[in-house]
């Protein structure tokens, strides 16, 4: 990985001619989405990074029809996950479509869409994710090849704590707990910024994990397979422990919409 930096790096004329082609036709066509990924973090941050793709956030009924549009002006489309990722290329550049996070614990709804922040994007006006999406998108890239939680503190960090932290509280949900634990991290990486998080938050996942951990339910079900499911495979391989993440996902499917490529999709968990 690079230097985190806010110098911005060139990026391939083609690969922008076809940024700006995929969001020009999305704009065309009044498909509902948002910009994720490098760009969203650019917006909030300042931080540029070096990106091969381009990641747009939408909700698996407008993927299907999105998919559709990009077919018919020749871009190649592939199903990847149903779950959450379906990719459009031309020669070797990508655009994601983003639906959800691969372990169906968290799912883009129209809500995170109607909320995007208007934006320019390779000279085409569009929506940059807001940052309580963001932060919710990133809660779990927690794996050992890739962890998001210096992504999440520099997005606390960049916006000075200026969230809508009901909506964030709202869209974590019962995974509260990896909130907190980015929280956490970042009260250790910026100590004098603490204030940035308001009190009534610290105080209320203060007295959640308080209770939880005075009242520990023994019937309560194993999760690190939502958290990474090759490091914690042995848990549910070998020791027998609940497979959250295979039960997330089955309902995950059980939920979208059928649309052509589904039954030949190669599955990235």
């Amino acid at each position: 990985m690079p230097e985190t930096s806010s110098a911005p790096s060139e990026i391939p004329r083609q690969q922008r001619a076809l940024f700006q082609e995929v969001l020009a036709l999305f704009e065309e066509k009044k498909i509902a989405y948002a910009v994720s990924g490098a760009f969203a973090l650019r917006e909030h941050t300042g931080i540029c990074r070096d990106t091969k793709d381009l990641d747009l956030f939408l909700t698996s009924e407008t993927a299907a029809t999105a998919m559709g549009h990009l077919r018919e002006r020749g871009f190649v489309c592939e199903v990847c996950d149903p779950v959450w990722l379906f990719k459009t290329h031309r020669d070797e550049f990508f655009v994601d479509l983003i639906t959800g996070m691969s372990n169906a614990a968290l799912v883009v709804e129209s809500s995170w869409i109607a909320r995007a922040k208007s934006a320019v994007l390779y000279e085409v006006r569009t929506r940059v994710l807001a940052p309580e999406e963001l932060v919710a998108s990133k809660l779990f890239v927690t794996r050992r090849e890739r962890f998001d939680g210096a992504d999440i503190a520099h997005v606390i960090y960049g916006t000075q704590g200026k969230l809508d932290w009901q909506r964030l509280l709202s869209l974590t949900g019962e995974n509260w707990e990896m909130l907190f634990w980015a929280l956490v991290l970042f009260r250790y990486c910026y100590p004098a910024q603490t204030h940035y998080v308001p009190p009534s938050v610290w105080q209320l996942l203060l007295d959640r994990f308080q209770k939880a951990i005075s009242h520990s339910d023994p019937a309560a079900r194993f999760r690190g397979s939502l958290v990474d499911p090759r490091m914690f495979a042995i848990d549910v391989k070998e020791w027998g422990l609940a497979d959250l993440l295979a039960e997330y996902r089955a309902f995950r499917l059980q939920n979208i919409p059928s649309f052509p490529g589904n039954g030949s999709a190669s599955v990235a968990t």
